[in-house]
């Protein structure tokens, strides 16, 4: 079991840049080779927004790869998510997941989420 701890929501402006952080503690560092960012928003299904395994190896929900960006810091088993020129569509609650590998993301170890609220 993972333990993951998301900081870094809150309220933007549109056009406005956040950045979330999600940090990871596990017994065993393999738990959270893959770690990714999931979101969910009013009345919709929870996507899948980025991933980052230790190595580098990374997968991006296509349509936002653009103004999305997920980094990782392997020293300090933290993920990031860096999201620019926000709009209000990105308003959702953010999930942090850890597994094994990306594609066992859904049946890992999840966060409580922290909401982004894209408004003015």
């Amino acid at each position: 079991q993972v333990q993951l701890v998301e900081s870094g929501g809150g309220l933007v402006q549109p056009g406005g840049s956040l950045r979330l952080s999600c940090a990871a503690s596990s017994a065993n560092k393999f738990d959270f080779n893959a770690m990714g960012w999931y979101r969910q928003g009013p009345g919709k299904q929870r996507v899948l927004v980025a991933a980052v395994t230790s190595g580098g190896i990374t997968d991006y929900e296509a349509s936002l790869k653009d103004r999305f960006s997920a980094s990782r810091d392997n020293t300090m088993n933290t993920l990031y998510l860096h999201m620019n020129r926000l709009k209000s569509e990105d308003t959702a609650v953010y999930y942090c997941a850890a597994a094994p590998t990306i594609a066992t993301l859904p049946l890992g170890s999840w966060g409580r989420g922290t909401q982004v609220t894209v408004s003015s």
